[in-house]
């Protein structure tokens, strides 16, 4: 069942989009070579207590992964994409970290990821992250009432292809709202024009991520980090966004002039 949200719902998950948007932007900014993965991750505790802020990773118990989720972030390091388990790690120079949270406040959820390189980048690996960030705007600009989910499925596939790289489509964004995972599903690749129609007072999450060389992934043991299946470099981004009378509205927007862009082409200030 897809939940549309009032205007009033929409600012009300604004003040969530916020939070998670300035946190990113906190966390990408004070990753460096030589910190741990795992004082990332209690940096990211203490803010989320701090906000009164609940984490919707915590617990988080899905038909995949073992046991409950006891993190408040994925972070996922080089090959690994999506949902890395923090772990006892130290950054090295030109490692490519995403950094992926979901909190609710006052019962409102907002998610979003950022892909960052530590310290030394190489161009292959800023390419990569740039292909996630241009697909993600270019997904964002067809999301108007009218329009349909295949158009934003056919925005980030065709950014994929123009950057020579390939799409999985086992893993996509969702609707979000009351809870992390809502209807409808959103695949990384599509036909535009097919699928549901957008209608204000949608809230999706939209996610482009990309492997370097592959369009195959494989699962670590702790059953929760998932890898290209050959090893090369990965990126992710993510905007939790509202579909509103006037267009689309990032709601997980970051600080332009904050810190925690890495050494990205920052694209998250792009006005939509």
């Amino acid at each position: 069942m897809i939940e549309l949200k009032s205007p009033t719902e929409i600012e009300q998950m604004a003040v969530t989009g916020e939070f998670v948007g300035e946190l990113l932007a906190e966390l990408s900014g004070v990753a460096a070579v030589g910190m741990n993965l795992m004082d990332l991750e209690h940096h990211a505790r203490r803010r989320i207590k701090e906000r009164g802020a609940q984490s919707c990773y915590w617990d988080y118990a899905p038909s995949f992964g073992n046991g409950p989720f006891r993190n408040v972030l994925c972070l996922s390091v080089n090959d690994a994409v999506l949902h890395g388990l923090p772990h006892d790690y130290v950054l090295r120079d030109s490692d490519l970290l995403t950094i992926d949270m979901a909190v609710g406040i006052d019962g409102w959820v907002a998610d979003a990821a950022v892909s960052v390189i530590v310290g030394t980048p190489a161009e292959a690996d800023l390419k990569l992250i740039e292909a996630t960030e241009v697909a993600l705007d270019a997904a964002i600009e067809v999301a108007h009432p009218g329009n349909r989910l295949g158009d934003i499925s056919a925005a980030i596939g065709g950014v994929a292809r123009r950057y020579g790289y390939r799409v999985n489509d086992e893993f996509g964004g969702h609707g979000l709202g009351r809870t992390m995972h809502e209807a409808p599903h959103i695949h990384n690749d599509g036909r535009p024009g097919r699928g549901m129609k957008l209608q204000p007072g949608l809230t999706i999450a939209i996610e482009p991520w990309f492997c370097a060389t592959t369009d195959k992934i494989r699962f670590d043991k702790d059953g929760w980090t998932i890898r290209s299946a050959d090893g090369s470099r990965t990126a992710h981004s993510e905007h939790t966004v509202a579909i509103t009378e006037t267009g689309p509205r990032v709601l997980t927007r970051r600080p332009a002039d904050g810190p925690g862009h890495g050494n990205q082409t920052d694209r998250s200030a792009v006005s939509i």
